[in-house]
């Protein structure tokens, strides 16, 4: 495989792409609602801003740090970090930037299979690998522009809005970049794995849209189940009154979607003179290990899912407190928002299957193009 024929390919699938009509409809929509969804995102923040402005003023004024005691003495409230106002890009991404990738590769191979062009270009000094490598990279090109584009239009309007990132919010930016093009290289390499499989592009396209239908939402909810299922059955609350916990609310444990839920109760009487209640100390410890086994099969199986990895990759680094909660539901709140390396140490095993999903299909690719029969 030559370094020079293998960019010229790539070179030549670039520039296709990006003056396609196709591709740039759906680029433009793409950007143009991302930009709408960053406005909202920037008018949130200002919004959290002002009242932490409000917040910061008022103890200043009413030395409320030196009044309060108890667990909340030295409290200090949390400036909103510019993170926050990417939250808004996520849905999106998980949206069109899935069509876009999917526009682009569902028929890279299957149109020259229909034009007959591809057994003309093979008669040129150039081999397979090198065809197919360079569609791969002229594809991954063409994404990388378009989240290189919607990146530069972000902070485009963050400046616009007199809103500057400091150096650790940028790398997060550039890092929430990565992870977006990760989640889109997926359904590229599907799309080129069809493409690559079937004879027509329309069946390509077909047989991409059911693959992104079964790992985006079909995947999730089998998961859900099956981890109900294989959890066995939840543990039953005890007969007896609840146990008084030390703030004085009543515990309830509820299993819905795999998450655990207390609520507070004003009726409880306090036993003063007794300690906790047996039963119910071992009725919390059933149901936490039963909620764990169920949250553990739903993150095994939503790891074949690249919705369900980029959402929490993505979450980590744009709210890494909102993350550090989801993934450790039973784990004391952080006091503190956790570093943005030690979010992303969080959410390890998410990012390693969005860099082995797309490689694998990446190779499925290669592989049947390699064996097509091109007569």
């Amino acid at each position: 495989m030559a370094l020079d024929r293998l960019l010229n390919v790539a070179r030549k699938e670039f520039s296709d792409h990006i003056t396609s009509r196709r591709f740039v409809i759906i680029l433009a929509l793409f950007l143009v609602i991302s930009a709408i969804g960053m406005h909202t995102g920037i008018g949130s923040y200002n919004d959290r801003l002002e009242s932490y402005n409000q917040q910061l003023q008022y103890m200043e004024e009413s030395d409320v740090q030196i009044k309060v005691v108890g667990p909340y003495a030295g409290w200090m409230p949390e400036k909103p970090s510019i993170m926050l106002i990417f939250n808004a890009m996520m849905a999106y991404m998980t949206t069109l930037g899935a069509v876009l990738a999917i526009a682009i590769g569902f028929d890279l191979v299957s149109k020259e299979k229909e034009t007959r062009s591809l057994k003309s270009l093979l008669s040129h000094p150039v081999y397979r690998d090198e065809i197919i490598n360079g569609k791969a990279l002229g594809g991954i090109a063409a994404l990388g522009f378009a989240m290189a584009l919607a990146l530069a239009i972000s902070l485009a309007m963050l400046l616009l809005f007199s809103i500057v990132p400091t150096l650790e919010e940028f790398v997060a930016i550039l890092i929430f970049g990565v992870i977006s093009l990760g989640f889109l290289l997926a359904y590229f390499a599907i799309a080129l794995t069809m493409s690559t499989v079937s004879r027509e592009s329309g069946n390509a396209l077909i047989y991409t849209l059911v693959i992104f239908f079964a790992v985006s939402t079909l995947l999730p909810v089998l998961g859900a189940m099956a981890g109900e299922a294989l959890a066995g059955e939840m543990p039953e609350p005890p007969q007896t009154a609840p146990m008084p916990t030390p703030m004085g609310r009543t515990v309830t444990g509820t299993a819905s979607g795999g998450s655990f839920t207390t609520t507070s109760s004003q009726s409880v009487v306090h036993r003063v003179n007794e300690g906790p209640d047996p039963e119910w100390q071992q009725y919390e410890e059933d149901m936490k290990a039963y909620i764990e086994k169920r949250l553990l099969i739903n993150d095994v199986t939503n790891l074949l899912s690249p919705q369900m990895n980029y959402y929490k990759a993505a979450m980590a680094v744009t709210n890494p407190r909102m993350a550090a909660m989801v993934s450790s539901p039973y784990g004391p709140t952080p006091e503190e928002t956790p570093g943005l390396a030690e979010a992303l140490s969080q959410v390890w095993m998410n990012i390693a299957a969005l860099i082995v999903f797309p490689s694998v299909f990446f190779a499925a690719a290669y592989v049947g193009f390699m064996r097509m029969d091109i007569r």
